[in-house]
């Protein structure tokens, strides 16, 4: 398994070795002690697998806030999605910064979002499935969002904002700036 620091280092990118002849591939998408000398020792509570029919579909950004927070291990298997975690974690010398990975069922990438970060993600094509394993089960309760548009994140999400399409509850994030703090960086 390739294992990639991004320009935010707690953000990982995993791209898993797939194994194929005749009949198809096979693949490790995950493997705990592989994982673990990358520093995730994470322990995967939930599986979610989500469908989004058109191009332009825009999840997020979303977290929990602790004591329910979420790490997260993306994948895209069908279609393309860029997908995005953003530092929010208050005293972080990366505050406010975020990556963004393009994964696809074609380059078979996985992307790390540990607590801390709000995720969202892009479809860039029609007809997508992303896959996502987290660290604790979702808490209705602990669900946040910050504003996917917000200009001091300047996220590229490679689409035009008159092409988005979004729920109701994405619609309605605060700015960074106007959310309540959720993470402290731990020292």
């Amino acid at each position: 398994m390739k294992v990639e620091r991004l320009a935010i280092a707690d953000i990982l990118l995993f791209t898993p070795t797939r194994l194929g002849d005749t009949r198809g591939f096979f693949s490790e998408t995950f493997r705990a002690d592989a994982f673990a000398v990358h520093g995730v020792d994470a322990i995967f509570v939930q599986d979610n697998h989500a469908y989004s029919g058109q191009k332009g579909v825009l999840r997020g950004l979303h977290f929990q806030i602790p004591p329910r927070a979420q790490g997260k291990l993306v994948r895209c298997s069908r279609g393309a999605i860029l997908d995005v975690g953003v530092d929010i974690r208050a005293g972080s010398p990366t505050y406010g910064r975020h990556v963004a990975v393009e994964l696809s069922a074609e380059n078979w990438r996985q992307l790390w979002v540990p607590p801390g970060f709000a995720h969202g993600y892009v479809t860039l094509q029609d007809d997508c499935e992303v896959i996502y394993k987290v660290t604790d089960y979702y808490a209705p309760d602990y669900d946040r969002g910050i504003a996917w548009d917000d200009p001091a994140l300047g996220i590229d999400w490679r689409i035009s904002t008159s092409d988005v399409l979004l729920s109701d509850k994405d619609r309605k994030h605060p700015r960074l700036a106007d959310a309540a703090a959720a993470f402290q960086l731990a020292r």
